[in-house]
């Protein structure tokens, strides 16, 4: 649905969302270092706490419905997000990216995502007012990517370089070794860009390809370009400090691919109904709405994806507690 939040809001919390990745941005650079537990803990509870505020003033001044829009697609855009981490410990052991620079890697890999992930959402917006019947299309991709997800097919499983990496490693003259978290560097008297630059493409890069999954699920939630642009702000801006907290707690959350593949496919159902509720298209009735066609509010809709992210994240933890648990037996047994 699309809202109408007054401008000014809109206008101070754009800024001030950028003027705090600015900030973020600065502080990492200056203090390259490898956080620890707490450190990260700390900074993610404060951008959850950010994230649960802003859906309060929203609440506020347009009302429940963009917030509940907002906490809906929050939690969706966060919980992908989660799974793209696994991408992002692969890129950094395949660069062999210094411990103590991953912050900064990330930092301007999620800048780089924010700005391609924009023009992607400001274009997405504007075929959805035009299209209706894109969402045959969207529903149709999200539940093939459910379907992919539970039969094993996540692209998180291995990275490949995409082919603007390979072509830039062709054409860029890049030194062998990294200079600090320096992007240029000099080798031998020339001047030579470091395999940070290409790292920083591999994180946005990557991560733009996940919003092919991402962006039709928020706009499944959502139409408000505005509210989708937010959520997807507030799920990559912690998503630094949750890639040191989590670490190898990644591996524990075996049943995660389950529990995006019910949201997934669940939104693409939703955005179907709303098609044909709203169809335009002259093969289906005639090009006439189904009346009949019921339309998923959105409070089932945030039901759903806390349920789904809850039950999947306990039944995770569960079964990898018991192996754990079944490990020093198995080893008396071997001996």
């Amino acid at each position: 649905m699309q809202h109408e939040l007054p401008f000014w809001f809109e206008a101070a919390s754009l800024t001030t969302l950028v003027v705090l990745l600015l900030v973020d941005l600065v502080i990492v650079g200056r203090r390259p270092h490898v956080p620890s537990m707490k450190e990260s803990g700390l900074w993610v509870a404060f951008y959850v706490a950010l994230a649960l505020a802003f859906g309060g003033l929203v609440a506020l001044v347009g009302g429940s419905a963009p917030a509940v829009e907002f906490y809906a697609g929050w939690l969706t855009e966060y919980s992908l997000s989660v799974d793209n981490l696994f991408v992002f410990v692969i890129i950094m052991t395949r660069f062999a990216v210094p411990r103590e620079h991953q912050q900064k890697v990330l930092m301007v890999g999620i800048i780089v995502a924010l700005v391609l992930r924009g023009a992607f959402i400001l274009a997405g917006a504007a075929i959805i007012a035009q299209f209706v019947w894109v969402f045959y299309l969207f529903g149709a991709f999200l539940i093939y990517t459910a379907i992919k997800l539970v039969m094993g097919g996540d692209e998180s499983e291995e990275y490949q370089e995409n082919r603007l990496i390979r072509s830039l490693r062709r054409v860029l003259p890049l030194s062998p070794t990294y200079d600090g978290g320096r992007l240029r560097t000099v080798v031998d008297g020339k001047r030579l860009f470091t395999p940070m630059l290409i790292v920083f493409l591999a994180i946005g890069s990557t991560d733009l390809l996940f919003a092919f999954d991402s962006i039709p699920a928020i706009f499944g939630l959502t139409h408000d370009p505005f509210i989708v642009f937010t959520t997807n702000v507030f799920a990559l801006m912690g998503l630094r400090q949750l890639y040191f907290l989590l670490g190898g707690l990644l591996e524990r959350l075996v049943y995660l691919p389950i529990g995006l593949a019910v949201i997934l496919g669940f939104i693409g159902i939703k955005l179907i109904l709303e098609a044909l509720h709203e169809n335009t298209l002259p093969f289906i009735n005639g090009g006439q709405h189904i009346e009949a066609v019921p339309t998923v509010p959105i409070w089932l809709s945030l039901v759903v994806i806390l349920g789904a992210l809850g039950v999947t994240t306990v039944a995770s933890l569960l079964r990898t507690r018991s192996q754990d648990e079944s490990l020093p037996d198995d080893v008396d047994a071997a001996s």
